[in-house]
């Protein structure tokens, strides 16, 4: 019995803890993709471990290389991407975390129509030792078609982060 109130009470402490790394993450992921949509560069690199991999058609490694291969979306008349985490998942050591979610990309052709695409990124996140959150591998692909309502609606849902 004792043996119990030690594991619930453990668990009471741990489980509120893993919670707000969590919602930790899931800001550091909107932050992330708030710094594409407002176009600045250097934020965005500001995200990225400096062992990142964010892998494609190829694989990229670290900040500069990583925000120069992005630099079409830094381009005030480039393609638009955002993306929210529908998904967090932290590790119970609280140094490394998952998040997973649907990603909306908007092109235009040279008459100005938009052709909207949707995908699905995941990101790993790492604790660093300055105690923030950066992503250290990435990767993304996309749907054939559109992701349920429910997803979508993701993108437009007001969040209570503020400029992490």
């Amino acid at each position: 019995m004792a043996n119990w109130a030690t594991f619930l009470a453990l668990m009471a402490v741990a489980l509120p803890a893993l919670a707000e790394l969590d919602d930790e993450v899931r800001c550091r992921e909107i932050g992330f993709s708030k710094s594409v949509e407002s176009r600045n560069q250097e934020l965005f690199a500001s995200y990225v471990d400096a062992d990142a991999r964010f892998v494609s058609g190829s694989v990229t490694r670290g900040p500069d290389a990583i925000a120069a291969a992005w630099a079409i979306f830094f381009d005030p008349d480039g393609p638009t991407i955002k993306w929210r985490p529908k998904y967090v998942e932290v590790l119970e050591n609280g140094e490394l975390a998952l998040s997973r979610g649907p990603y909306r990309l908007v092109t235009r052709d040279e008459a100005g129509n938009a052709t909207e695409s949707w995908g699905t990124f995941n990101s790993v996140w790492r604790l660093n030792p300055d105690g923030e959150w950066r992503v250290v591998f990435d990767a993304g692909g996309v749907l054939p078609s559109p992701p349920p309502a429910e997803d979508r609606a993701l993108l437009d849902q007001p969040d209570s982060c503020d400029a992490s």
